[in-house]
């Protein structure tokens, strides 16, 4: 069964990359042409979303150099020890809706200082997999699209990535902790 899976997985994109033009010709889509068209349309996104993308970062870069990332951190971590919950992942839970370059590098950090089969790491992992970038998506596909009210999809993005976050924190608790 591992050998199927693995043989699966090694040809599924080179199928999928020869099959839909070969369909898409076969229904006498043009394909070129119709590729040349979403590049087009690509290219424009990315032109209207380049404000959004700058005034994140803005903010991004404004919250961490007014000490305001230290300052919530340094409040937050006494109620982490008290919970028995490793501080060194907090930052995470800070990054991860923000940034997902800046979450992924913070946990490879701590799993090369930690190891991955460490509570610290697992739970690093965990949060990675279980949270998004609310912000950046927020920014760059409202932006993309127009939409100027995102405060309802804002806070729903932002207490999904804090129950994935606490959640993640439980269950690994839960599982690894000894």
């Amino acid at each position: 069964m591992y050998e199927w899976v693995n043989v699966l997985s090694a040809w599924a994109i080179p199928v999928l990359i020869v099959f839909i033009p070969l369909y898409a010709a076969y229904r006498k889509v043009p394909v070129y042409e119709s590729f040349t068209d979403g590049a087009k349309e690509g290219f424009d996104t990315a032109i209207k979303i380049i404000p959004h993308l700058v005034g994140m970062m803005v903010a991004i870069s404004v919250f961490r150099a007014s000490g305001a990332l230290e300052l919530t951190l340094g409040w937050l971590k006494p109620l982490f020890q008290a919970l028995g919950i490793p501080p060194e992942v907090l930052p995470l839970a800070v990054l991860r809706p923000i940034t997902g370059a800046g979450s992924l590098a913070f946990t490879t950090d701590l799993i090369a200082q930690f190891g991955p089969d460490s509570l610290v790491g697992r739970i690093a992992s965990t949060v990675q997999g279980s949270t998004d970038t609310t912000l950046y998506v927020i920014t760059v596909y409202f932006g993309a699209i127009g939409i100027r009210k995102a405060g309802y999809a804002l806070k729903v993005g932002l207490i999904s990535d804090v129950v994935g976050f606490i959640a993640s924190i439980i269950i690994c608790l839960l599982v690894f902790a000894t």
